[in-house]
C-alpha cells in the first residue's frame, strides 16, 4: 500500500493545486472576454506543454514495457497515473475549438481565397476536419491508456504472465501507432499556425520534446518522494543513476534534432521555411533563444557528464526542474512569435494559463496516482532484474 506519508502529501498538493488551478482558469476564461486572441494563444502553449507530460508518459511507458529496464520500476506508477488523466485533456482541449479563427489563418476565407498554398489544403485544413482528428486521436490515445493500466493492475493481483506479455503485444504497435498519429494533431495545432512553415523533422522533435518532459517530470517527483515509504530504501543511487543516464540521451536528442533542422533549412535556402526562424529571432525573442541553448542543452549537458551528479537525487532534480521550465519556455517559443514578430508580448494570460492548466491537471494526476499502490508487484520481468 501507499505510504501513509505519501498520502498525506499527495493530498495536501493535489487541494492546493486544485484551487490555484480553478481560480486561474476562472481568471482566464474571464480574461477571454476582454482579449481572445491572447487568451488562445496562451491557452494553446500552456496545453501543449501539460499535455506533452501525458503524451511522454505514454511513450516512456510502452517503452518499459518493451525493455523493463531498471529505470522504470520506481516511476511506472507516475507514467500510468499520467495517461489516465488524456480524458481530462480531451476536455480541456474544448475551449481551442472555439478559438480557431484567433489562431488559425485557413479559418479565414478570404485569407484561403487568396493564398494558393491555404486553397490548396482546404480539403484537410478547415475547422470540421480539425475537431474530427482531435476527437478521433484522443479516442484511440485512452483506449491505449486504459488497456494499459487495466492489464497493469491485472499483473499485480496475479503471478501469471498473461497479463504483461498483453502489456508487451500492445505497447509494441503502440510505440509507433502514437508517434504517427501525433503527426497529425501536431500538424494541426503547431505545424499550421504559419501558412508557409514545413518541415519534415519539426513533428519529431516536438515527440521527443514529449518525452523528455514525460521523464523530467517522473525525475522530479521521485526525488521528492525518494524518503517516503514504499521508496524509503528501494529507490537507489543506481536508479537515478539510470534515469540521469535517460535523461542526458534525450537532451542530447532534442539539440540533435532542432539543429539538424535548422542546418538542413539554412544550408538549403528555403525561403518559405526560413521565414519561421526569422520570426523567432527577431527584436528581444533572441534572448529566448539564447535562453533554450543555456537551459535547454548546453548547461544540463554538461552537468549530465557527471555520473555523481546523476547519482545524487536532489541534484538530478534540479536539473531536470530547469529543463522542464526551459520546456514550457521553448512551447511559448514555438506559438507566440507567430503572433508576435518584433519581439516578446508577455500578458498576464501567458502566466494564469500555464497555472490554471497545470493545477488542474495536476490535480487529477494526485487523485489518479493515490488510487493504487506506488510498486508494481508481480510483473515477472521485475523478479529477474539485478537488484541495485
Amino acid at each position: 500500500m501507499n505510504g501513509d506519508a505519501i498520502q498525506s502529501r499527495l493530498g495536501g498538493f493535489q487541494k492546493n493545486a486544485l484551487i490555484a488551478g480553478v481560480i486561474c482558469l476562472a481568471l482566464c476564461f474571464v480574461g477571454a472576454f476582454f482579449n481572445a486572441r491572447e487568451f488562445f494563444i496562451s491557452y494553446l502553449f500552456a496545453y501543449l506543454f501539460w499535455a506533452g507530460i501525458a503524451f511522454g508518459s505514454l511513450q516512456f511507458l510502452m517503452l518499459h514495457h518493451l525493455t523493463g529496464g531498471l529505470w522504470g520500476w520506481p516511476v511506472r506508477r507516475f507514467f500510468e497515473a499520467a495517461i489516465m488523466t488524456l480524458p481530462l485533456l480531451a476536455l480541456l482541449f474544448v475551449p481551442l475549438c472555439f478559438g480557431l479563427h484567433s489562431l488559425y489563418e485557413w479559418t479565414d476565407p478570404q485569407a484561403v481565397a487568396s493564398n494558393p498554398i491555404l486553397h490548396h489544403r482546404r480539403f484537410y485544413m478547415n475547422a470540421p476536419g480539425f475537431i474530427l482528428r482531435a476527437a478521433f486521436f484522443f479516442g484511440l490515445w485512452i483506449l491505449f491508456a486504459r488497456a494499459l493500466n487495466r492489464w497493469s493492475f491485472a499483473q499485480d493481483e496475479t503471478t501469471a504472465i498473461e497479463p504483461t506479455r498483453r502489456l508487451r503485444a500492445l505497447s509494441g504497435p503502440g510505440s509507433v501507432i502514437y508517434p504517427v498519429t501525433a503527426t497529425f494533431v501536431l500538424t494541426d495545432w503547431v505545424l499550421s499556425l504559419e501558412t508557409d512553415w514545413y518541415s519534415t523533422m519539426f513533428l519529431v522533435l516536438i515527440v521527443i520534446g514529449q518525452m523528455l518532459t514525460g521523464l523530467v517530470f517522473a525525475i522530479c517527483l521521485l526525488a521528492v518522494l525518494r524518503r517516503e515509504m514504499p521508496y524509503a530504501g528501494l529507490v537507489t543511487e543506481k536508479h537515478f543513476h539510470h534515469l540521469g543516464t535517460l535523461l542526458f540521451a534525450f537532451v542530447m536528442l532534442w539539440t540533435y534534432m532542432g539543429y539538424g533542422q535548422l542546418l538542413i533549412i539554412y544550408s538549403g535556402n528555403l525561403p518559405h521555411e526560413i521565414a519561421w526562424y526569422l520570426h523567432r529571432i527577431a527584436g528581444n525573442w533572441k534572448i529566448v533563444v539564447w535562453f533554450l541553448f543555456l537551459f535547454h542543452f548546453l548547461i544540463p549537458f554538461f552537468l549530465l557528464l557527471s555520473r555523481d551528479v546523476k547519482e545524487k537525487a536532489v541534484a538530478l532534480a534540479a536539473i531536470a526542474a530547469v529543463v522542464l521550465f526551459a520546456h514550457l519556455v521553448d512551447n511559448y517559443w514555438l506559438v507566440a512569435p507567430t503572433f508576435f514578430r518584433r519581439g516578446i508580448a508577455l500578458h498576464w494570460l501567458s502566466f494564469a494559463a500555464p497555472v490554471g492548466i497545470g493545477g488542474v491537471w495536476l490535480a487529477a494526476f494526485c487523485a489518479r496516482l493515490k488510487s493504487r499502490p506506488l510498486l508494481v508487484r508481480n510483473d515477472p520481468r521485475q523478479q529477474s532484474t539485478p537488484s541495485p
